[in-house]
């Protein structure tokens, strides 16, 4: 076999280019698609457990309506509308997405200048992302990515109900 490979180095070259490019490429991808996954992890500031629990849940489109919605979705704490974020069995969280009536498993997301996401695995920010644009614990206003879900629903406000209400 050796023999036959002598007379023909110039192939065997361009086969082992061609191989080691390949190997490259392939290795660089890999490494990019671990690096995508692992930055979304890094940049998520906001944890699965911190967002388990009952909610009140209302929204706005003006931002000169946010203290009368926050108040709004504070009064629902008081019923039994509450909205219940539940821990997902995957590690994320269940919620519902934009015109779903069953919630499905969403998972916090960093994203770019520190930005910060909730929605289903992979490209940050994708379509059916909601961007959270405020969380300080107790209330969480966060915003669909996708224009017309976003203007369906405008800014959602939730606000955590009280243990015991």
């Amino acid at each position: 076999m050796a023999k036959l490979l002598e007379g023909k180095s110039g192939i065997v070259h361009m086969v082992t280019r061609a191989t080691r490019t390949l190997s490259v490429a392939i290795l660089s991808v890999a490494s990019l698609s671990v690096h995508a996954a692992q930055s979304d992890e890094r940049l998520a500031t906001i944890h699965t457990g911190e967002l388990l629990g009952r909610w009140g849940i209302a929204s706005f489109e003006n931002p000169n309506d946010r203290a009368l919605t926050e108040a709004a979705a504070r009064l629902q704490c008081q019923t039994p509308n509450v909205y219940v974020i539940r821990a997902g069995r995957s590690g994320g969280v269940m919620m519902h997405q934009a015109d779903k009536k069953t919630p499905q498993e969403l998972w916090l997301k960093g994203g770019p200048n520190g930005t910060k996401y909730i929605g289903p695995r992979g490209p940050t920010p994708s379509e059916q992302d909601r961007e959270i644009v405020w969380y300080d614990g107790q209330v969480m206003i966060a915003r669909f990515v996708e224009k017309n879900a976003a203007t369906r629903y405008g800014n959602m406000v939730y606000v955590r109900c009280e243990t015991g209400t």
